[in-house]
């Protein structure tokens, strides 16, 4: 059984070691491709992932075949706190994504999206003006109206009504229904004196197409419904990578016994 566990170990680290080649080359990919700032922000975190995973690999590759105890030890610390992370970020990304919807609106295909709707601790994040202000450069730089706007003047209103909008078109790429703003394209409205003036985003909106509405309260909220979706992925993604990493940390303890007694075994003849 313990001879079984150390090649189990090994194979296993194999697989994780070879899976760690792509994540780095995907990360200097992003880095060469990247034209700005924003595209550039995942290769740094990319690489550092790809190159802990090989090195964590190679200890338990190297600790599980070549029985080096001390570094089997610290292959299974490592794994270890890795799992109680993994464990912490889950149930955090689980708890904060639990508030907030879009909200269905009478005749429209798309959903409206409130911040106030969502977990204090997101939108703290995006209330920040430091932190807005580059997302909002990079929600322009991402171009997500760009199909909005190549639609033009060729989208009649009842159609555009029917669109099916993501949460980030809906909330950035056109003013508020409760503004009551009127349509002339889907990137240009006019505003409407029966307008509702307590809203902040009525005043925030603007037909320039570098602006839109990615200064409005719909706009944050409509990010953070994007973000927590994605966590929620993430976060199930979690679950499943949690119980892979508690398998080859049980087997990995087996090999650590293992070790240790055929160590014992040399020692006492």
């Amino acid at each position: 059984m313990g001879r079984c566990s150390n090649n189990l170990v090994t194979i296993l680290n194999i697989i994780t070691l070879l899976l760690s080649i792509p994540i780095i080359a995907g990360g200097v990919w992003l880095s060469r491709q990247a034209n700005t700032e924003c595209e550039r922000f995942l290769d740094k975190p990319v690489i550092a992932l790809g190159v802990f995973i090989l090195v964590v690999s190679l200890a338990g590759i190297i600790g599980s075949c070549f029985r080096v105890t001390w570094l089997l030890w610290v292959y299974l610390f490592v794994m270890f706190v890795l799992i109680l992370l993994l464990t912490a970020f889950t149930i955090f990304a689980f708890v904060v994504t639990n508030k907030g919807a879009g909200e269905s609106v009478s005749g429209r295909g798309y959903k409206e999206y409130r911040l106030g709707d969502y977990s204090n601790w997101l939108q703290k994040r995006v209330e920040s003006n430091k932190n807005w202000n580059k997302i909002r450069s990079c929600l322009q730089d991402s171009k997500i109206c760009q199909k909005l706007i190549d639609d033009g003047s060729n989208t009649k209103v009842e159609d555009f009504y029917q669109k099916h909008l993501s949460s980030l078109e809906s909330g950035c790429c056109k003013p508020s229904d409760v503004c009551n703003f009127q349509y002339v394209s889907p990137t240009n409205w006019t505003p409407n004196t029966t307008s509702n003036a307590t809203n902040p985003d009525c005043a925030a909106w603007s037909n320039d197409q570098n602006v839109l509405c990615y200064n409005c309260q719909s706009c944050k909220a409509g990010l953070l419904n994007n973000i927590k979706d994605q966590w929620r992925k993430v976060a199930i993604l979690n679950v499943i990578f949690l119980v892979f990493l508690i398998i080859v940390y049980s087997v990995g303890c087996c090999a650590f016994r293992n070790n240790r007694n055929d160590s014992s075994y040399k020692r006492y003849p």
